[in-house]
């Protein structure tokens, strides 16, 4: 993490990192595997891509912003940025399974692996890791808490539970991304 500077949400305090370039990280202050900062915050808010990730944040908290522009570049092993392009492609105001996802991704017996690596997306709300809900529509695990997970998905009107069975809107392909990723090759 080069540049850092925190921003104020609807949902908390939310850290934002970035290489300069893209975004590297979205995190509400205190979750689970968030980094923590040594030293000052950038001093220059306005310094890419902070501005934009910033008005972008606040047009969605504000229930005017479905899909994101600003780049992101999530860093962390090749699988995991398999499972978090297959988050992106989630739709706004919809929901899967971990197991649907699993499946989506051709490992349906690796839920476990895909919940573990959803649990270190680097990038929340952004790649909506939030979307990500039990086979039976029960929220399950969020790194910035349930209540978080709970609170995203109303924004979003999204059902806090599903008939089982039935838990998802769709699953897209990939290539129904709607976000700029820059993943390592």
């Amino acid at each position: 993490m080069k540049h850092y500077i925190y921003a104020q949400s609807t949902l908390g305090r939310v850290l934002l990192t970035s290489d300069g370039c893209s975004l590297t990280g979205v995190y509400f202050v205190g979750q689970k595997y968030a980094p923590i900062p040594a030293g000052e915050p950038a001093n220059d808010p306005g310094r890419v891509p902070f501005a934009q990730a910033r008005a972008e944040l606040a047009q969605y908290f504000a229930g005017e912003r479905q899909q994101f522009g600003v780049p992101l570049a999530p860093e962390g092993t090749p699988f995991q940025q398999h499972v978090w392009r297959a988050l992106a492609a989630i739709p706004y105001g919809t929901t899967v399974s971990y197991a649907e996802l699993a499946r989506s991704l051709g490992a349906p017996r690796s839920v476990r692996a895909v919940a573990a690596a959803i649990a270190r997306n680097p990038i929340a709300i952004l790649i909506p890791c939030h979307r990500v809900i039990g086979s039976n529509g029960s929220l399950r695990g969020y790194a910035g808490g349930l209540e978080r997970k709970r609170a995203l998905l109303g924004l979003e009107a999204c059902a806090e539970t599903a008939p089982a069975g039935n838990a998802s809107s769709r699953l897209p392909g990939a290539a129904s991304s709607v976000l700029t990723i820059k993943f390592a090759a």
